[in-house]
């Protein structure tokens, strides 16, 4: 059973995870569609809706949270004036996950996740 379990591990310690969750939210944010793993894109989701949100919110103290989290600050620039900004009208959702298909080297079942 998977009761009170809120996060995925995915192989890795905390920090681990959390870096590349990190890294994964600012290539995202750049690229705005990325091809990965559906564990990881799932995961993913979480993070890139939350920024997304902070960048539909617009204050100081939002821009401070995404730059504390992203610790880019050309990503978190783009974020506040480009990607934001599309989705003003939307509440949730920001985010697709389509299945592509299985990866040769390890039978992983792939996903691409892009920002709608």
């Amino acid at each position: 059973m998977n009761h009170n379990k809120s996060y995925r591990k995915l192989g890795r310690r905390s920090e681990h995870r959390l870096a590349m969750l990190m890294n994964l939210t600012i290539s995202l944010i750049n690229e705005e569609r990325i091809e990965t793993t559906v564990t990881r894109a799932k995961e993913l989701r979480k993070f890139a809706e939350r920024m997304v949100t902070l960048g539909k919110k617009g204050d100081l103290a939002s821009r401070r949270r995404a730059l504390a989290f992203l610790r880019d600050k050309d990503t978190v620039a783009k974020l506040f004036a480009e990607v934001a900004p599309k989705y003003t009208e939307r509440n949730g959702g920001y985010t697709r996950i389509m299945k592509t298909g299985i990866r040769r080297g390890d039978s992983s079942q792939m996903a691409i996740i892009e920002l709608v």
